[in-house]
């Protein structure tokens, strides 16, 4: 009698007609969740390739220097 795709037709349809107030509404919500999830997939993307590492220049500071004459250790 009926095929699978004429029944999904006819229940759109009735939900379209039960929901008219709610639809733009839920429209609405689900652009916001594929933008959402949209942007969460294109930085676990960008997080999977991390960039060349950066080099800072600094001063190489050796951790036992004695200190010099004159001075406290703790540098007062």
């Amino acid at each position: 009698m009926f095929g699978l795709s004429e029944l999904a037709i006819i229940l759109l349809v009735v939900i379209a007609v039960l929901c008219a107030k709610k639809l733009p509404e839920l429209t609405r919500s689900a652009g916001k969740s594929a933008r959402i999830l949209k942007a969460e997939a294109r930085a676990m993307k960008d997080e999977g390739d991390p960039a060349a590492p950066r080099v800072i220049k600094g001063e190489t500071v050796t951790p036992h220097e004695p200190a010099p004459q004159g001075t406290q250790p703790n540098g007062r």
